[in-house]
Parts: C-alpha cells; structure tokens; sequence
C-alpha cells in the first residue's frame, strides 16, 4: 500500500476530495496537499471553496461545477484531463457526490480511460450515524425528501418496511413537518435529529418520532444545516397483516417505478414471491 508523503507528485487524472461540513480543521493533510498540486478545481459554488482555500493557503483557478452547468461544464473538464492537467472535484461542503452532483463527470472520465481517484473525508450523514444512537449494520441514504406533505410522506412509505436505519437530509424550516409526516406514515420509530454537526452550536436530539415531531412543532423551525436518522422497524414474524399490506406497498412503489421494479422492490422488503406480485401490479397500473 503506498503511503501519503508531503513530497507526492500527483498523476494527471480527477481527484473527488472531501472537504470540511462546517470546522476547517477538519480538512486532512492529504487533502490540502491534493488541492495544492492539481492545476484546477470543480467546485458548486466558487465563494465558498475561495474561503476554505484561502484559510489554508492554497491559490487556484476554480471552475464552477454544479447540476445546472453541468452539460456545459463536463467537456471543459475531461478536456483538460485529455490534456493531462490535474483536476480536482470539491462539493461545498463534505464529500461530492454524496446527494450532490458529480458522479456524470467520474463515470465519463473513467470511460474515457483517464486516473479517477478519491480522497476521503468528512460526510455529515456518515457523522449523523455514528451520533444518532441508532442501528448502524444497514442503513439506507435517502438524500432529501420532497418539498410537499403528501409526496412526502409516499417516500416514507415507499420505505416503511425497509428493515434499515433510514438517513436523510432536510432544510431546517420543512424540519417539523416532516417528521410529522413522518411520525403519520412510520409510528413511533427512534430517531434522532442532528444539526449543525462539527460547528459550534452542533446539537443532536434524539427521541421517538412522535415526540420529535411535537417538539419541533411547539419549538419551531431549528437553525442550521439538519440530518435525519431514523430506526429500522421492529423485527417481528410476518403475519397476514402485513402480507395484505403489499397492496398498499406496490400502489405507493408503481408511483416511482416501472411494474417490473415496483413488483422486485415490495418482493425484496415482503418476501411475497415476484411472480404473484407482478400480475397485482400489472392489474393496479391498469395495464393487467
């Protein structure tokens, strides 16, 4: 295994780096030596990596590189890859492609047969994990939810007997209805809710859904940036019940997906053969 040293010579390719969710001193050696060599930066929002190179001293053309830009962008990029520059690829904060854009121009540059390597770092939903208290052997990454209660809470149903902490990002100001939309759709499930994690006034609350959802209602909107986690269900035997329940399952899954993913999905989380949930499916997309 080859070891990080301060005299590295970088190889012309992409490097994904992580940076800092909030403290600067967060950012690794490896990192700032990474940021340090390359010949150009892809970044969200040019200010804010502008400050985080400034604080440690580094000078380099930066690029905008984000989701509305993107089709524009990418060709600059790999062209200067094809050129054999160094270029590097930052999110404002944590690690790209982590609910954040980037991962067209790491599979277009691997296509194209340049060097694509990452440097690991921060990550706020992998911070949240391990504060949160909560079951950590499975989870599943969610992103952000949708803005309106009622999509809102088919996505927490979509998900209800995914036997996964569930780990999701959300703006402060929707915080309190969704986990009240939340609390509807998944019970009295543990969570907790993690804000402003590595900054000064980093707070985590933990508590089940309902009394989450009664605090922060009465509380109001919290400040700052907000993960999610959520607990898995509680193990039990599968019972009638919840086989009837794949009814409601493949209705909510048909709204996201083709027939043939919708029937897969609740199969995996039921255990109800594909085959037989298929012809429901067929059936309840009116193409049966």
């Amino acid at each position: 295994m080859a070891e990080f040293g301060s005299q590295q010579i970088l190889k012309p390719g992409l490097y994904v780096v992580a940076t800092p969710i909030g403290n600067l001193g967060d950012i690794s050696a490896r990192a700032k030596h990474v940021l340090g060599q390359v010949d150009a930066i892809a970044c969200e929002d040019t200010r804010v990596t502008a400050k985080l190179l400034t604080a440690n001293l580094i000078k380099k053309p930066l690029l905008a590189y984000h989701e509305h830009n993107g089709a524009v962008q990418r060709p600059k990029l790999l062209a200067m890859l094809a050129e054999g520059k160094k270029v590097a690829l930052v999110s404002d904060a944590g690690t790209p492609l982590i609910s954040d854009p980037g991962f067209k121009l790491v599979a277009d540059a691997q296509d194209a047969g340049h060097y694509v390597t990452a440097i690991p770092g921060p990550c706020a939903a992998i911070m949240a994990l391990s504060l949160a208290g909560l079951p950590t052997d499975r989870f599943l990454f969610l992103g952000f939810p949708p803005n309106k209660s009622k999509a809102r809470q088919t996505w927490f149903h979509v998900e209800r007997q995914t036997h996964a902490s569930l780990v999701f990002y959300e703006s402060a100001k929707r915080l309190p209805d969704c986990l009240r939309d939340a609390a509807d759709v998944l019970g009295a499930r543990e969570a907790a809710v993690c804000r402003e994690l590595t900054k000064r006034f980093e707070e985590v609350v933990r508590g089940d859904l309902i009394s989450l959802a009664a605090h922060y209602a009465e509380a109001g909107a919290p400040k700052g940036e907000i993960v999610v986690v959520i607990g898995p269900p509680e193990k039990s035997a599968p019972s009638d019940a919840q086989e009837m329940d794949t009814e409601t399952l493949l209705t909510a899954a048909l709204k996201h997906m083709s027939v043939k993913s919708a029937a897969a999905f609740v199969a995996e989380l039921s255990g109800v053969p594909k085959k037989q949930l298929y012809s429901r499916a067929l059936e309840l997309s009116g193409k049966g």
